[in-house]
Order: C-alpha cells, then structure tokens, then sequence
C-alpha cells in the first residue's frame, strides 16, 4: 500500500493518480489547508481518504500503518508566508517531516520519498546546479526543507529506514492552483490572461526557471520508490533545460492567442534569479530524465483548462 501525505494537493493528487490507473492500493492523508479534494474526484471510489495534519501523531500513524512506500509531499510551500510566519513554517515543514520518519522507522515502511527543492541552493552564482553544491537557503521555507533533508539521511543512517530526497525545481502542470504559492507563476499568469488583466511579474523577467511537467515529477517519485543503493540521497528532479519568466509569457501568449504583455514589478525578497539543475544524477541513479518539453507542458495545461470549462457548461 502506497501512502501520499498531502495528497490533494497539486503533485500529491497527480501521483495518486498515477498508482491509481496502475492498479495500486492507494491512501491519502491531507488537512485540506493547501489541498482539495477536487484534485481526487475522477478517483476518489478507488483511494482511501483520510483528512488530517502531519503534526498530529495519531492521525499520522493511523495513515501510515500498512504503508510500504511513502510520497511525503505534504508542507507549507509559501516562501511569502515562511518570511512572515517562519514558526509555522518550521512546525508543518520539520516537526511533521520528523513524525512522518519516526512513524515511518516505527511502523516498518520500507521507504520514504521526500519532497524538498532547489530553494536550498540559494542564489549561488554557479549553474547547473549539482547536489554537491553548499546549500544557502534564502528563505525560512528552503532551510526546513534542507533540514528536513538531513532529517532523512539521519534516519537512513541510524535506523536503517530508506528515504530518497527528490529536490524539486519548478513543478508545472494540470489542477496547478493559482492562488497556490508553490511554483504558482504559470497558473497565476494563466488566470491573469483569461480575465482580461496583464500578468504581473517581479523583477524584470529575466530571471530563468528550469521548468519540469508534473507528469515527469511523478514518474521521478514512482522510480525513486523502486531504485536500489539510493538511500539517504537526494537528487535533483528538473528537465535540465531553463526558460526566462518572459519566455514563458512569450509561449503562454502563442498557445493561448492572448496579449500576454506583463506589469513589471520590483524583485521580492527570498526570490532566486536563476536556477537550472544538473541532471546526471538522477539519471545514473533513478534512470530518470524529462521527457515532456516546455511548450508541450503549457499546451497540456490549456487542454486541460479547456476540458474543464467545456465540462462545467455541460
């Protein structure tokens, strides 16, 4: 049985998806502060749902009891919100990844895979960004995801519980909410363009993203569940290729039809001007690489939006 913390969220409820069609036992624990359970709907017959926190340690066991594999997707995301309220951040983001892995160690799962980022690099001038690299989280929200992070290889060492870190860049795709914070500029773009506004952008959009489709996110997760000798790595999860926030409205403007001309905006704190990933090693490692490109990943998400209106006038 495959647990997904946090999985009515946006990468949560894709690979429960994905198990799903795949004909696997599937659970999900979520609180819903983040998630919905409209991500779950086309499969909700076929998963157990259980609504509840990470921090609550009764509610955690009960999800996690049978468990063999565990997506711990669930977090506080907001980089904003982690500035404003870092205590909070630190409680969902280190105390709960901490009750995951104890309840994890305690009821013999056999893995964890941890959803951290490519936050922990900071702003380090040298791109492509290796795991080897130091880390200099800019954010309260990266550094509890690199102490989370240690927390995993801590827990591989002394008890022998498998964990994998999957450092995330920025994760795009279908059900992507636009008042998330997570990785939200393409849904939030998306949103301005089909109301008439123009999208509002920080800085002067030459900052460069490395953009993975969420599809590919998943295979990365379901690959990091089966892999031999990769416990208490981390490895970096991104299509190794970088794109400018107004390229990205470029392509949002041809796939759509729609003026896509932004508001500049000055650049916020804790934001990161560049970020491409370096590769090779979930490759070598998990056998994985990107296979959906950029502007292939937007016109899934328009499909997709499409789709969804056309259903709702029905």
């Amino acid at each position: 049985m495959y647990l997904i913390t946090g999985g009515a969220g946006f990468i949560g409820s894709h690979i429960a998806t994905r198990l799903v069609h795949q004909g696997h036992r599937v659970r999900v624990l979520d609180n819903l502060a983040s998630g919905s359970v409209r991500n779950l709907e086309p499969i909700m017959d076929d998963v157990e749902f259980i609504e509840g926190d990470i921090r609550d340690t009764g509610a955690l066991r009960r999800a996690m009891a049978g468990a063999e594999v565990v997506f711990h997707e669930a977090a506080e995301p907001s980089v904003p919100r982690s500035i404003a309220d870092p205590a909070s951040t630190f409680a969902i983001n280190v105390e709960g990844t901490l009750n995951v892995l104890t309840a994890a160690r305690d009821l013999e799962c056999r893995r964890v895979v941890f959803a951290t980022t490519c936050a922990i690099y900071g702003d380090a001038p040298e791109l492509p960004k290796l795991e080897s690299l130091p880390p200099a989280p800019l954010s309260p929200y990266a550094m509890s995801k690199l102490t989370g992070e240690h927390l995993c290889a801590m827990y591989s060492r002394l008890y022998g519980l498998e964990t994998v870190g999957l450092r995330y860049f920025n994760v795009f795709g279908p059900r992507q909410d636009p008042s998330s914070a997570y990785a939200a500029a393409i849904p939030k773009f998306l949103e301005a363009l089909h109301a008439g506004h123009q999208p509002r952008v920080f800085g002067d959009g030459e900052q460069s993203r490395d953009f993975v489709a969420v599809d590919d996110v998943v295979r990365a997760n379901l690959l990091a569940a089966g892999a031999d000798g990769v416990g208490g790595r981390v490895f970096n999860v991104a299509s190794g290729k970088s794109v400018t926030i107004n390229q990205v409205l470029a392509t949002l403007g041809e796939v759509t039809g729609i003026d896509a001309t932004p508001e500049y905006l000055p650049a916020r704190a804790g934001d990161i001007l560049h970020s491409l990933a370096d590769v090779s090693l979930a490759r070598r490692y998990l056998g994985f690489e990107a296979t959906i490109g950029f502007r292939e990943g937007i016109e899934r998400i328009v499909h997709d939006g499409q789709r969804a209106t056309t259903l709702i006038a029905a």
